[in-house]
């Protein structure tokens, strides 16, 4: 029996933690948890041994740091060889008596993906794939790609699983106490994503107890379609003689997580400070449990890197301006490569309250796969919403969808073979929602009934791909009524048909029915009205319509689908819309032109580095240097910083308007060499994760954060031993070091470094943070500071640089 086999029979059990039991072991601070594969076979053995004999149905090899960012090929392939050995040498030898299973172990690569760190999507595909392929080699049963806590980075492992392997893949992401990834996607936006890709299992793991991780886990049982797992930690941690001691004791895990395997989880187990004593007390508690039967949910959503836009009752506004059809200055943006033009027509839609973008960069005269690719990549970067891609030729679709860090919308799809035979393996591979349009070889049909046979046709052939109705949209289309006069009603009727018959949702590109009259804005608002009535699910239109907006804001008030009429009264009052419910995100992160002070500080929230470099050389005209720094550079990163703090804007957009502010100071600073002055800095900041760690994405976070408000930063990098620290902060007589530890193994070399320098540097503050730390661990370790995230690093250290008189 494989492991798909068992799991659609019954609960699968996961095992629990491996870090905290080879400490226990004797694991030494700063020592790579995966070299025990080759030095202390026995010991890992003993480990998944103890898990297989409490029950576990899959333990994870001691895989989940092997990558080749960390270690050489040819050390890389022993240590999979040798992990895969281990774990299979403890199910021959356990004694328990149930299915077994070995899974390969895949986590996080320690670097963020471009465009806010340094490792390229195609990078780090490469190098899952070749992680994935020794696991292939030497004989997984299975993959669990784990403790993932960025969208991107768990699409491109998830990608080199896929292609590489044809084992089961599951996919676990880790999250935080606000129910969302680092990187800012909710529960629902993965969901999307995995499930669309094909994932086998997903679900949630580390960060908390199962108890805080309920919500999450509740919101995956009430999306997915595919079985959910559960691999809680055994609470939040402290320190205890050097090692980490954790709050929920087996029986309390036990009960917690029953109660969430009640509910529908299928796959469960432990994270950090689990051992096999809570997988002992789990299998004993639900013994005899009937799982829920997993349901097909058949939601038609789509998902940014942030959030997920479901395609329901409330009509959905897609915004058509990214696109170069009569549109005179976007065709000569697309030939003379200005992305910054392009990128401003997305915050632009955003700002008028769209929830989706197209994108369509389709001119013959561009090498239009490169240039679709490129801006999907710029655009995510820079706005949160979902984007619908928007192209006829193939080869641009697949560079797209690869690149896009989400589950896009398709456009388009229609009813001859040619078309879907290209279409429905991409949308299979990469996950989407796919526009299809009701025409076919034989043109677009002048009936509803022949529209709708169409469609019928189109389902029958994306379920021979395994696409579901709930990922096709039916676009009937909207014909110009100057030239056929029946031409809207056909379309309306159509419109009706696919709704009642198919149960299908529908989308249209409303103003092409005014295509050739005067006055087209009125047309087209009256089409719209007229449609929405008749059950359109979203609208192709032009944001900045007046009239078009007015019927979208009136028709949700009418409907009892905007709470309060708060919409329409915005909307009204102001003359400008408001982003509806659905995507509160994008709502949150898109303040108003009106309430920045200049072109510079829109450029440096928005995140656009061109701009933002162009409207300081501006300023240089009449403005001194310093002062743009004062009173325009850093009040914008501030509305970044309280924005990512309230969590309305998430860490790539705070990153991006870093970089931004970024280009901004190059500019100042080729003011200022010219005036044959300098910067004041503020006072030296040490910063490094700590020895034995090599994950530094939260430490370049801060890095970048703190030169753009003013710090003289010294990175000492990753897998830093104490004395470095201490040297650094001697040289620089620094008041203050950051200290950053993504593993639970490393926290021990975090507190010796901070030993270290309270006896060579007893003047310096030292801040600490990542995944691991908690306020108690911090304070049992000696920090003076544990910051939550990096705004909260960059808060304390201005409160030092006050207090020595650097504000």
């Amino acid at each position: 029996m494989g492991i798909l086999e068992l799991l659609k029979k019954g609960t699968v059990y996961l095992d629990g933690g491996m870090g905290t039991l080879l400490q226990a072991r004797g694991l030494k601070p700063g020592e790579n948890p995966e070299e025990w594969n080759l030095s202390h076979p026995e010991e890992v053995t003993a480990i998944h041994r103890a898990y297989f004999d409490a029950g576990s149905n899959m333990v994870c090899a001691n895989t989940f740091g092997a990558n080749p960012l960390r270690f050489e090929m040819d050390h890389l392939e022993a240590i999979v060889a040798a992990a895969l050995d281990n774990a299979r040498a403890a199910r021959n030898t356990s004694v328990g008596g149930q299915e077994k299973f070995v899974a390969l172990d895949i986590g996080p690569s320690g670097k963020l993906l471009k465009p806010y760190g340094d490792l390229d999507f195609e990078d780090a595909v490469a190098a899952f794939a070749e992680t994935v392929r020794l696991g292939v080699r030497y004989g997984a049963d299975a993959i669990l790609i784990e403790t993932m806590n960025d969208s991107y980075e768990t699409k491109a492992a998830l990608l080199a699983a896929k292609e590489n392997s044809r084992l089961p893949v599951f996919v676990s992401n880790a999250y935080g106490e606000d129910g969302k990834l680092m990187t800012g996607a909710s529960p629902a936006a993965m969901v999307a994503m995995l499930e669309g890709m094909g994932a086998d299992a997903i679900g949630v793991n580390c960060s908390l107890g199962p108890k805080a991780l309920a919500p999450v886990v509740e919101e995956y049982l009430r999306r997915a379609s595919v079985p959910v797992l559960l691999k809680p930690n055994a609470g939040l941690p402290r320190e205890e003689n050097g090692r980490a001691v954790y709050d929920v004791p087996p029986e309390e895990f036990a009960e917690d997580t029953a109660a969430l395997m009640e509910q529908g989880v299928r796959l469960a187990g432990g994270c950090c400070g689990t051992t096999p004593a809570y997988i002992a007390a789990l299998v004993k508690r639900t013994r005899g449990l009937v799982p829920k039967p997993i349901e097909k949910k058949a939601i038609t959503c789509i998902s940014s890197y942030t959030h997920a836009v479901d395609f329901g009752d409330d009509p959905i506004l897609i915004g058509e301006r990214i696109n170069p059809t009569g549109k005179k200055r976007f065709k000569e943006a697309l030939r003379q490569g200005d992305m910054d033009y392009i990128l401003t027509e997305g915050i632009r839609q955003q700002e008028k309250g769209v929830q989706v973008l197209d994108v369509n960069v389709g001119l013959p005269e561009i090498d239009e796969p490169a240039v679709l690719e490129e801006t999907v990549c710029r655009l995510q970067a820079v706005v949160d919403l979902p984007l619908q891609i928007d192209t006829s030729d193939p080869i641009a679709m697949e560079r797209a969808l690869r690149r896009y860090n989400g589950k896009a919308m398709i456009n388009s799809v229609n009813g001859k073979e040619e078309s879907m035979a290209a279409v429905f393996p991409l949308a299979k591979k990469y996950g989407g929602v796919v526009v299809a349009l009701t025409l076919d070889e034989s043109g677009i049909p002048e009936t509803a009934e022949g529209r709708l046979a169409v469609a019928e046709r189109i389902l029958e052939r994306a379920a021979e791909y395994g696409i579901g109705q709930e990922d096709i949209i039916f676009d009937p289309l909207a014909m110009a009524v100057s030239a056929a006069p029946e031409a809207a009603q056909v379309t309306l009727e159509s419109l009706e048909l696919i709704r009642t018959r198919l149960g299908c949702r529908t989308s249209l590109g409303v103003s092409n029915v005014s295509f050739g009259l005067p006055g087209r804005e009125g047309v087209n608002a009256a089409f719209f009205a007229l449609a929405l009535g008749r059950g359109l699910s979203a609208a192709i239109m032009n944001p900045f319509s007046a009239g078009m907006l007015r019927t979208y804001h009136a028709y949700r008030a009418l409907l009892g689908l905007d709470d309060n009429c708060a919409g329409y009264i915005a909307f009204a009052a102001q003359d400008v819309p408001q982003v509806p419910a659905v995507a509160p995100a994008a709502a949150a992160a898109a303040p108003k032109e009106e309430n920045f002070r200049s072109a510079l500080q829109r450029a440096v929230v928005k995140g656009l580095k061109d701009q933002a470099a162009a409207a300081t050389r501006s300023l240089l005209e009449t403005v001194e240097p310093l002062e743009i720094v004062r009173q325009e550079i850093i009040p914008a990163l501030d509305i970044v910083g309280k924005g990512f703090e309230d969590k309305t804007i998430y860490l790539p957009q705070l990153l991006m308007s870093a970089e931004a502010a970024k280009g901004a100071f190059e500019e100042i600073k080729t003011a200022l060499s010219a005036q044959k002055g300098e910067t004041a800095a503020k006072c030296p900041f040490v910063i490094a994760t700590v020895q034995g760690d090599i994950h530094d994405i939260g430490k370049n976070i801060v890095k970048l954060l703190l030169e753009n408000y003013g710090f003289a930063v010294t990175d000492l990098g990753r897998d830093v031993a104490p004395e470095a620290v201490v040297e650094a902060v001697q040289r620089l007589h620094a008041p203050l070091a950051g200290l950053s530890a993504l593993m639970t193994t490393t926290v021990p070399a975090m507190e010796e470094t901070i030993r270290q320098l309270r006896l060579g540097a007893p003047w310096c503050k030292v801040v600490v943070g990542g995944a691991v730390l908690t306020q108690e661990y911090a304070d049992r370790i000696g920090a003076d500071k544990y910051a939550k995230d990096a705004m909260e690093t960059v808060r304390y250290a201005e409160e030092i640089a006050a207090s020595l008189g650097e504000a």
